[in-house]
């Protein structure tokens, strides 16, 4: 109930203030709302949302596998993690908008610098939190597991992974936040098709509403993939939900 109360607020505040004081075709809620149904059936922004969501879980897939494996490698080994640490928490903290010019001369202005950019935004967190999960596996695990005498492969694949899926699962959270905000900012600075070369020309062309539907469907993906991860939390790890209520 506060949410639906301070989002009401909000939506209220805004549109007496654009009806008050900013012109016609600045979005408001109202006229949003009565653009919502003709602009999902819009062939131009049904293309535009396919490619995007195509993109993105492109990007994502590399990022998941390539950031699992410089994780686990860098949670478990000290020389690897003394080698790489300070590059990745280097780059992590690079805003994607620097690198996007030299994106477009390496790959062309192509849907490839769009995926080289969100594998560039996607990829680092997934890398420290993958990281910090394989070093906080219990020393107790991989004793018996030496004991054992598994592998060095065998504990990675059977006991850090598994151990480290509540840190995986975070980072991919971030990681897909992170994802859509880099190929939104690449379909501006490229002028590719996708869901930001739509904003951005409707939002240049004065067709605020419209526009407005794109952020509103960017804002619904980000929310459902959050209750995605979530859901697939509570089935999949219901011992790491009880362990976070217990502390």
């Amino acid at each position: 109930m506060p949410r639906l109360i301070v989002g009401f607020v909000i939506v209220f505040i805004w549109e007496l203030v654009v009806r008050a004081f900013a012109p016609a075709y600045v979005a408001k809620p109202t006229t949003v709302l009565t653009a919502i149904p003709r602009v999902i059936v819009d062939p131009a922004f049904l293309h535009a949302t396919g490619a995007t969501l195509a993109a993105v879980a492109e990007g994502l897939v590399v990022a998941l596998i390539f950031g699992t494996i410089i994780g686990l490698l860098m949670g478990r080994s000290t020389v690897c993690e003394r080698a790489i640490r300070h590059y990745v928490n280097g780059f992590y903290a690079v805003p994607m908008i620097v690198v996007l010019p030299l994106f477009s001369l390496w790959f062309g202005y192509s849907g490839s610098t769009r995926i080289a950019t969100i594998i560039f935004a996607a990829i680092f967190s997934i890398i420290i939190n993958v990281a910090d999960g394989a070093r906080s596996v219990p020393r107790e695990f991989m004793e018996v597991a030496r004991s054992f005498r598994s592998g060095r492969l065998s504990m990675l694949l059977g006991i850090v992974l598994p151990a480290s899926m509540p840190y995986l699962l975070a980072g991919v959270r971030l990681a897909a936040g992170r994802a859509l905000i880099g190929a939104v900012v690449a379909e501006f600075f490229i002028s590719v098709g996708g869901l930001g070369y739509y904003i951005l020309y409707n939002s240049r062309s004065y067709h605020h509403n419209e526009a407005f539907v794109g952020v509103l469907l960017l804002a619904a993906f980000g929310v459902g993939f959050e209750l995605l991860v979530n859901g697939a939390t509570r089935r999949y790890m219901p011992w790491y939900r009880r362990d976070e209520k217990a502390s």
